[in-house]
Formats: C-alpha cells, sequence, structure tokens
C-alpha cells in the first residue's frame, strides 16, 4: 500500500530513534525521506538515552507519538518495558522496533533480521548469484544482540551451519547456543580470528556476516580468503567499509550495514504507519546523507 492513508497515519505523529550514542545514525534521514514520500506530516527524531532513562522516556512518549527505533545498548533493555512482543522478539531476545498505541499500548517487533536477509540478498544479486536456497554453511564474527539476529537470519536463508567466533567464545555460546537450537540451525564456537589467520572461503562459509564494532571490523582486512562468499558488515560507518572493498576487491559479493539499516527501517516504516515506503527514495536519501559525511 502506497499514499497517504486515512486517519491516524495522516495526522501530525512523533517517532524517533533511541541509543548512545546516537548522533552517528542515519535514521531520520531515512525515516524521514519516506514520510515526505508518503506525504506524512510526522516527525521523527534522534535522542540520546541510555539504558537508565529507558523506562522514563517510553512511559512519558504520550499519544502523539507512534514509535521507536532502537539501537544499542537498547534493544534488550526495552524487553520488560514491552506490553506484547512478536514472535521473533521473543525468540532472539531483542527488540530494535517499539510500535506505540494510541491507547499506550507498546509493541515490540525486531526489523533487523528483515533487514538482514534482504541486505544479503541484495549483496548476492548485485554480484549476480543467487544466495539460497540452502546456500551452505555461514560463520558470524561477533556476539551480542546482532549476531542473534544474524543466526536467525542465517536460518531464514537456510544456511546449513554456523561458526560464531567471538572475542569470550564461552559467553558467545552462552548466549546463543540456545538459539540455534531453536532455529534448527547447527552451531559451533570458536575463539576471534588470530591476527594473519585468514578467514574461510566460500566452499567453507558461503555467507560471512561480521556484527563486530567497526574497529574490530577493519583488521580482518589482511584475513580475506582468496575465494570469498558473500559478506555483510553490519557497521557502516566510517563509509565504504574497508572490509566491504577489500572482500570485493577479491573477488566476493559485499555489502555493509548501510544497505542492512535501509531495509530494517523500511519495514520499520510499514509498521508505523501501515504505509509501503518507496524502497529507491529512501536508499538515495541514505546515500545522500552518507556522501555528504565523507571528509
Amino acid at each position: 500500500m502506497s499514499g497517504t492513508a486515512p486517519g491516524v497515519a495522516a495526522e501530525s505523529r512523533r517517532a524517533a530513534v533511541l541509543g548512545r550514542p546516537i548522533a552517528h545514525s542515519c535514521s531520520p534521514a531515512l525515516h524521514r525521506a519516506a514520510y515526505a514520500q508518503l506525504g506524512l506530516p510526522w516527525r521523527y527524531d534522534a535522542i540520546e538515552v541510555g539504558e537508565a532513562e529507558l523506562a522514563g522516556f517510553v512511559q512519558h512518549c504520550g499519544p502523539e507519538w507512534a514509535g521507536l527505533s532502537l539501537t544499542m545498548p537498547l534493544k534488550r533493555a526495552v524487553l520488560p518495558l514491552l506490553d506484547e512482543a512478536s514472535e521473533l522478539v521473543r525468540l532472539v531476545g531483542a527488540a530494535n522496533t517499539v510500535v506505540l498505541g494510541a491507547d499506550g499500548r507498546r509493541v515490540g517487533h525486531n526489523t533487523d533480521v528483515a533487514g538482514l536477509v534482504a541486505a544479503m540478498r541484495e549483496a548476492a544479486a548485485d554480484a549476480g548469484t543467487a544466495l539460497g536456497p540452502g546456500p551452505g554453511p555461514a560463520l558470524v564474527l561477533g556476539a551480542g544482540a546482532t549476531a542473534a539476529s544474524a543466526l536467525a537470519a542465517l536460518a531464514e536463508l537456510g544456511c546449513s551451519a554456523v561458526l560464531v567466533r567471538a572475542r569470550r567464545p564461552t559467553v558467545a555460546e552462552a548466549e546463543l547456543a540456545g538459539l540455534a537450537e531453536a532455529l534448527g540451525l547447527p552451531a559451533t564456537f570458536a575463539p576471534w580470528p588470530a591476527p594473519g589467520e585468514p578467514l574461510p572461503g566460500r566452499e567453507e562459509a558461503a555467507v560471512v556476516v561480521c556484527t563486530a564494532p567497526a574497529g574490530a571490523g577493519d583488521d580482518l582486512v589482511p584475513a580475506v580468503p582468496a575465494s570469498p562468499g558473500v559478506l555483510l558488515d553490519v557497521a557502516y560507518a566510517p563509509w565504504p567499509r574497508p572490509l566491504v572493498s577489500a572482500w570485493r576487491s577479491a573477488g566476493g559479493a559485499a555489502v555493509a550495514g548501510d544497505v542492512m539499516l535501509l531495509h530494517q527501517a523500511v519495514a520499520q516504516v510499514r509498521l508505523m504507519t501501515g504505509l509501503g515506503p518507496d524502497v529507491e527514495v529512501m536508499r538515495a536519501a541514505l546515500r545522500t546523507e552518507l556522501v555528504g559525511r565523507l571528509p
């Protein structure tokens, strides 16, 4: 559905992305572009909110509020504040979206998984290859809430197994093994790659998702394999991503977190407004924002 919806969607409403730090967020550019294209007189802000302030902020959101986008460290902290959560949120234990009803109900959703799946499929399509069904084994670099969403995305893509490599593999296993089992995705856990250790090629890891912070991902540039598969580096700043550039230079298909951000934001706009935004309008706004940040 596109165009302006009758009733509440056409009224002036508010939404925002919350997190700490938050100044780097590109979400305002994405959501504002969608509202303009849909003809909605809505407002979308980036607001710095930490875990300690989250409950108070959510409780004071009045009927003018339509929804919240959440970034770290709030995706798990918000769970006790929800009146209802989607099955996916309950499964992965993280919500990046809260839809706020006029009656005050707070419903949690996870659009990160949809964003991950769409970004990886887009990377493969741009390289002239198909991703799935059953693309083979996968590798996840890093742990935490985004890694949990990555496991769900890899299960949706039909990956046969996953290797999770983390700074603290025993902690990662404690946090993610149960989820992997629930997803029917055989998982093993190992330490973060040692300096100089190459990452597995496409036969050993057809799909690679780097959920680590930008600096850690940049350190993996020398580890790019000779025959890389599909890579998603969830970081997008600074842009362009060195790991993505090196991966493509080696002949692999790769995208950065801005593509994931785009597709998860499209899903957020649908949830908050009940309308279908133009993906390419939002993509153009995001690209303009990123280019404007270049030194």
